[in-house]
Parts: structure tokens; C-alpha cells; sequence
């Protein structure tokens, strides 16, 4: 009941309680709720050239001691971009959970252990940082790389590829082992352990490489783990415009759990296979194209219940799962910290008990930690800083989650909805958004201006007064309201007229026709921006105020001299002055004519709101007849010296209009006419006076 009365509409994005997601401002969703969007992001995985390694037996051997034999199995996926970038605006490194409208969830050390078959249990992955890489790629790779290929403590991949891709078999042991080191190297740089740089990795994993039998006792599946949550983290920042990390794991992850871009495979007798990745090896058959960023977002935003699948591995034959995997898959409820070196990040199941069949209570705040850098220096063994996320991971048999039997969803959905963010992209358009904002406003000024203020107190009143100033000063600068544009003196404008002539004669060239679409509605790229839909109908404009007492003084008396003054719109920027035909009208949404600038303002009528039923008594629309000696005679080289139209040839067409008589100015000619369409002409398009001297047909909006 609470949620409805504070969003009664629904459109509230989130948090409503800001206590979980504090980091929102921060967060690529707010920027997409402004309408920046950023597009896909690019994603940094470089498998598609580990096939071309060859590794003999001996090789192989050392790589699945070392742990990492299933990872190798795993062939190069093509990535979805646009999935990855959506799943991304619904990450959140507050929780390190994927916010979603049917709850948290988010990718596990048990799906790390089925989906890549690496172990989720051992050593910590740590060690000494190093900011040059010929030490240490001499040690551990028998040869260093030329400068041309290292970047700090990072060597390219290609290098490492270039002279360790093919091993001899008859090689002697020492070689085989260092080029399984390398081998090893680009298989974690290029998978798990991807980065922004697109072909670098780090040299500070090749001391780990130096014993197989000790490397194999690390827990490389939560590095990985540590690794891809930092990443997300890092990419849901609306800075960011790329991603790393194993996004193969995440975008399977994704196939597996959620209903939504899944591809339809060819089976074949390989999608039984452990891991659990390669049962998605395969072309893919369904319609993948034309997928952008927003079609994902939009299915995110109306995700349903029946479009996840919760316990996606219970199914599956547990007899293909190593029992060394298998053991371990206890550790997937470990509420932990995970660590990548100078990367620790939470392991929070306790956030997604449904991943694990139980049900959902409402979990505890999350503990705020400090995410650390390495830093620049080399050789610091980053043990002694991260000895309290150690500890932590040391002790991750012992925070094994439970479920509550008698936990009701429905209390911890209505708990979630008000801390989480519901909605990416908007529900409904800007325009729309905006159309309906302004008719509440307009609504709003209403009811102030007709409430009653009898029998109430002096601070009843006041309120009242406040919310009608407020309503009225927010629909000043919409359509409708009363517009007010302060005169300037004629000679001002007219010296303005003089320094933008020459500009406005280049554009002028050409007379542009009605009947001429594609000459009619073009215009420069200053102009398409400031009169884009620049069409309105005037009957639309309902006039409420007309009447009232208080807007007859801010009409302003239209003078008996018409000259070709008047009919310019100045912006004040000193290039933007439009000098307009006889056929002219305003778009709703550019009424202000920006009345800000010095010398700005010319001797405009006060723009009101019109109605259906009053537009005969508020406008007239003087026939062809009466104007057509409008702008018949118009002196190039009057216009050029002062830009004045001659005043005796425009009073045979426009009579002194007073304030008092402005309600019966509709001629009886148009006294069946409550339509009045106009259109703004670009200031690329403007016609010369010559132009406008040979027209036969003028039509003034009053």
C-alpha cells in the first residue's frame, strides 16, 4: 500500500529507499534514465586464437595437473555484446548482485565449478605485483620480450604465442615446461583473467606456474569469480564503455538461468560434457539479429517469473561431474570474500537462496569493503594488505547459508522493491513522460486558481497561494501560459538587423516554394535544432486565462507602423534572427522565442493560449485580399540600410489594433474560420524582399 501511494503510477524507478544502493548517481542506469545512452560495450575476450596453440602430451598433462584441463576444452563463444551490456545495467557492486524485477541473483561459485570446471576451493590466488616483465619472463619462459611487446608488468599476447605456441616433442623438460608456463599464461590472459588493454596480461601470475603440483592447489575458480565481479562492477559505472573478464561465463550463465537470448543449438553428442559451458558449443540456430542493447534492456525491465529458471542443474546427470568438483560444491553457499590478488569482492548467496532451492528471506545489510589497488610499486607481496580478506576466505566453511522453511517471499518482494532499482529504461517516452507531467501541472494551477479560500487561515492561504505561484512559474515556459516579451527600442533592433544582413543574404538564394517539400523544410543543422516540428495548430491552445482580469495588462498594443522589424525573431546570440514571410506561425515548443539577451525582445503580441470556442474572439485571419499589397513594394537598398519596410505600404493592410479592441479583430471574411496553421521558415531558407515583394498571397497571424 506504501509503494502505491508514494508511486501511484508505477514509474518510479528506485531506490525509493536509497539504504542498499547507495552508489545510484554513480550507476550507468541513471545515465540511461537521462537518456545518455552509452550503447554496447566493448568486450575485451581473447579466445579465439587458442586453438592455434599445440600442445603435445607432455604439455597437456601439465595443464590438467596445474588445473586448468577442463578450462582448455572450452572453445571460443561468440558474444552477444548487446546481452552482456543489458545484464550489466542490472548489475549492482553494492551487493554484487544482478538486480532483477523477480528478485537478486547473480553468478556463484557453483556455477563457476559446473559452468568452467575450475576449483572453487584451495589457496588464495596472491602474490608479489611486478612492474617490468624481463625478470620474470627469464625466470619462469627461458627468454624475455623485447620492449616493443611489454607495457609495465603486462607482456602482449602475441608475443607469448608468436615463441611458445608450438613445443617440440623430443623437447627437453625444462623447455616443455616453459612453454606450458606460457601456454598457461595466455590461456588465463586471454579467459578469466581477460583485461581492458585487449592483448596484454599480467606477468605476476607466472610465479604460480612455477610448481604444476602447487598451482593445481589454488582456487582458480574463485580468482575467476573475484575477477568477473570486479569487472562488472567497473563496467556498471556509467564512465565505462568496456568490460572484461570471463564473459563467457557470464553470457552462459545468463543461457542457463534467464529466458532471454538464449540461443536454440544443434545437439549433438557433445552437450552432455563436462563442463557444463559445452552445451552451448554449436552453431547457433535462433534469430540473434537485430538485437541492440534496448531490446535487452526492455525484456530485463518486463522480466517474469516463468523467465527464469532457478535450479537450472537439477536435471542434469551428476555422473559426469568430476568428484573433485563435486565435493567442493558446498563452498557455492559460502558466504566469503573472494580474491584475485588485489582483488577481494563478496561472495553474498545468502542474497540468492532460490538459486539454491530455498526460499528467499530478507537478507542483512551488506558489509561495506574497501576495494584495493595494487598500486604502481613492484615486488610488494600483497598478503600483508589483503590479510583481513585472507582471513575471511580461511574461514569459508564455516558461513555455509541456510534457507528459512518459513520465510514468506512475499514480504521480502515488497522489502525489495522499495530498495532495488526497477526500471533501466523508461516505461514510457520523454515526450510522453512530459505531456503527462504538464497536464498535471496544468490541472494542479486549476484547482489553486479556483479553490475556495473561505473560512481558512492565513497560513492555509499562504499555502494555497504557494502551490498556485509554483504550478504557474513551472507552466511559464510551456505552451499555454502567458508569454511576455519586453520591447526594445527600434533602432536597437534595427542596428542588430545591419550586422546580420550579409549573413542572411548567403542563404537567401534560392526562393524556396510550399509546393517544394524538399527545398521548403531544409535548413541548416543550428536551425533543425531549434525548429524541429516547428508546425502548430492554434485552435489546439485552449485560452482559460483570457478572461481574467490580471492577463489584459500583459497584451501588448500592436502599433500602426508595421515595418519589416516586426516580423523578426531575435535570439539574442547575434546570428539566429529570423526575418519571416507573411506565412508564419509558432511551434509550441518554441513560443519563448528565448526572450533572455540584450535588445532582444521586438514588438511581439504577448503569445496566449487560445480555445476552440474563443478563437473568434481572440484572432482573425485577414483574407488574401486584404493583404495581398502586404509586402508588395520592398526596397532592397531600404532593407539593407535600415531594414525597414516602408510604412505607407504596409498600413493599406494592417489597421491600428488598440489593446481594448484586440477580442474584435476577426474579420467577417474568416468569421467561419477557428483553424489557423503556420509554419516557421529556417533561417537557411528565408526569402529575399524581392522574393516577398512577388508574392500574391499573405496570410498574419494576429
Amino acid at each position: 500500500m506504501d509503494l502505491a501511494l508514494m508511486d501511484p503510477y508505477g514509474t518510479n524507478p528506485g531506490p525509493i529507499d536509497g539504504s542498499v544502493l547507495y552508489d545510484q548517481e554513480k550507476h550507468v542506469s541513471s545515465a540511461v534514465w537521462d537518456g545518455q545512452e552509452r550503447g554496447a560495450l566493448r568486450c575485451h575476450e581473447h579466445t579465439s586464437k587458442l586453438d592455434q596453440w599445440t600442445l603435445t602430451e607432455k604439455q597437456i598433462e601439465l595443464v590438467d595437473q596445474a588445473g586448468f584441463g577442463y578450462l582448455r576444452l572450452i572453445p571460443a563463444i561468440s558474444l552477444d555484446n548487446p546481452l552482456i551490456s543489458a545484464l550489466v545495467e542490472r548489475w549492482r557492486r553494492e551487493t554484487n548482485t544482478f538486480h532483477l524485477n523477480v528478485g537478486e541473483m547473480t553468478v556463484t561459485l557453483k556455477d563457476v565449478a559446473l559452468l568452467l570446471g575450475l576449483a572453487i576451493d584451495g589457496e588464495p590466488v596472491i602474490g608479489i605485483t611486478h612492474t617490468t616483465c624481463n625478470s620474470v619472463c627469464e625466470r619462469y619462459l627461458g627468454r624475455a620480450p623485447e620492449s616493443s611487446y611489454t607495457s609495465g608488468g603486462m607482456v602482449k599476447l602475441s608475443w607469448l604465442k608468436e615463441f611458445f605456441s608450438y613445443c617440440p616433442e623430443d623437447a627437453p623438460l625444462e623447455v616443455i615446461e616453459c612453454h606450458t608456463r606460457a601456454y598457461l599464461l595466455y590461456l588465463v590472459g586471454s579467459t578469466i583473467f581477460s583485461t581492458t588493454t585487449g592483448n596484454k596480461v599480467p606477468v605476476m601470475y607466472l610465479p604460480l606456474f612455477e610448481n604444476f603440483d602447487l598451482c593445481g592447489k589454488y582456487a582458480w575458480g574463485s580468482a575467476a569469480l573475484a575477477f568477473l565481479y570486479r569487472a562488472l562492477g567497473n563496467a556498471s559505472l556509467r564512465s565505462q564503455s568496456t568490460i572484461s573478464g570471463c564473459l563467457t561465463l557470464l553470457q552462459c550463465w545468463s543461457y542457463f538461468h534467464l529466458n532471454i537470448g538464449r540461443p536454440k543449438l544443434n545437439t549433438d553428442s557433445m552437450h552432455d560434457r563436462f563442463p557444463l559451458v559445452l552445451s552451448w558449443k554449436g552453431k547457433q540456430s535462433g534469430p540473434t539479429t537485430n538485437r541492440d542493447v534496448v531490446f535487452y534492456r526492455k525484456a530485463l525491465d518486463s522480466l517474469k517469473s516463468c523467465d527464469v529458471e532457478w535450479l537450472p542443474y537439477r536435471n542434469m546427470d551428476s555422473t559426469v561431474i568430476p568428484e573433485d568438483i563435486k565435493s567442493n560444491l558446498i563452498l557455492g553457499r559460502s558466504k566469503t570474500m573472494l580474491i584475485c590478488f588485489d582483488k577481494a569482492e563478496r561472495h553474498l548467496p545468502n542474497r540468492c537462496l532460490r538459486q539454491y532451492g530455498m526460499f528467499q528471506s530478507i537478507p542483512e545489510d551488506v558489509q561495506r569493503w574497501e576495494r584495493k589497488s595494487r598500486g604502481v610499486d613492484g615486488g610488494v607481496d600483497l598478503s600483508g594488505k589483503m590479510e583481513s580478506e585472507i582471513n575471511e576466505w580461511l574461514e569459508r566453511r564455516f558461513h555455509i547459508v541456510d534457507g528459512d522453511d518459513g520465510a514468506d517471499e512475499s514480504d521480502y518482494m515488497q522489502w525489495y522493491l522499495r530498495i532495488t532499482r526497477k526500471f533501466v529504461g523508461r516505461p514510457i517516452s520523454l515526450s510522453s513522460e512530459f505531456q503527462r507531467t504538464n497536464a498535471g501541472l496544468r490541472e494542479i494551477a486549476r484547482m489553486a486558481d479556483t479553490f475556495s479560500t473561505n473560512g481558512l487561515d492565513e497560513e492555509q492561504v499562504d499555502l494555497i497561494s504557494s502551490i498556485r505561484t509554483i504550478a504557474h512559474e513551472c507552466l511559464r515556459d510551456q505552451v499555454g501560459g502567458p508569454y511576455i516579451v519586453s520591447a526594445t527600442p527600434q533602432i536597437e533592433v534595427g542596428k542588430r538587423i545591419r550586422g546580420k544582413e550579409r549573413v542572411r543574404r548567403k542563404g537567401t538564394g534560392k526562393r524556396l516554394r510550399k509546393d517544394d517539400p524538399a527545398q521548403y523544410i531544409a535548413a541548416s543543422e543550428d536551425d533543425q535544432s531549434q525548429y524541429c516540428g516547428a508546425t502548430v495548430r492554434v485552435e489546439q491552445l485552449p485560452l482559460h486565462q483570457l478572461h481574467r482580469e490580471e492577463d489584459h495588462s500583459q497584451l501588448c498594443p500592436v502599433d500602426n507602423e508595421v515595418t519589416g522589424l516586426d516580423m523578426i525573431n531575435g535570439d539574442g546570440e547575434g546570428e539566429n534572427m529570423q526575418l519571416c514571410n507573411a506565412d508564419i506561425g509558432f511551434d509550441h515548443t518554441e513560443l519563448s522565442h528565448e526572450a533572455g539577451g540584450e535588445g532582444n525582445a521586438e514588438l511581439i503580441h504577448a503569445v496566449v493560449k487560445v480555445d476552440d470556442t474563443q478563437l473568434f474572439e481572440a484572432t482573425g485571419k485577414i483574407n488574401d485580399s486584404q493583404l495581398c499589397d502586404v509586402m508588395n513594394e520592398v526596397k532592397d537598398s531600404q532593407f539593407s540600410d535600415s531594414a525597414k519596410v516602408v510604412d505607407s505600404q504596409i498600413c493599406d493592410a494592417t489597421n491600428e489594433v488598440a489593446d481594448s479592441e484586440l477580442p474584435h479583430v476577426t474579420s467577417e471574411s474568416d468569421r467561419q474560420t477557428s483553424k489557423v496553421e503556420a509554419e516557421v521558415v529556417p533561417e537557411s531558407s528565408l526569402e529575399t524582399p524581392q522574393d516577398i515583394a512577388q508574392q500574391s498571397k499573405c496570410s498574419v497571424v494576429v
